[in-house]
């Protein structure tokens, strides 16, 4: 059965051997993924998730999992798995470019 997923807050289903996953790139996981494989940048981070970089892609589902056994997905990682992720880690992350609306404007000056 598959898991909810709250597409609103970002979160993205996968399946990774089998696991029903939700990842969801929060600040908190983008930071831990990023520190961990010591990106020196935003565009490094998300050429290293989506090129599906083994390491990164382990990494990625570990700490970007909100829902589901995380631990035995990775056990059952494959390497057919990988497009899947990269799409989802793609798709996780586009949630943070979109234009929400009201986001889409600077707030007005305050003459002082």
């Amino acid at each position: 059965m598959a898991l909810e997923v709250n597409g609103a807050r970002g979160e993205v289903a996968l399946k990774v051997g089998g696991i029903d996953l939700v990842i969801a790139a929060t600040m908190n996981g983008l930071a831990a993924v990023s520190t961990r494989l010591e990106c020196k940048s935003l565009a490094d981070l998300f050429v290293r998730l989506s090129g599906v970089e083994i390491a990164a892609t382990r990494a990625a589902i570990e700490l970007l999992t909100v829902r589901g056994d995380k631990v035995a997905a990775i056990a059952k990682l494959k390497l057919r798995d990988f497009k899947a992720c990269a799409d989802a880690f793609a798709e996780a992350l586009a949630h943070h470019f979109k234009d929400d609306e009201g986001n889409d404007a600077a707030a007005p000056v305050v003459a002082g």
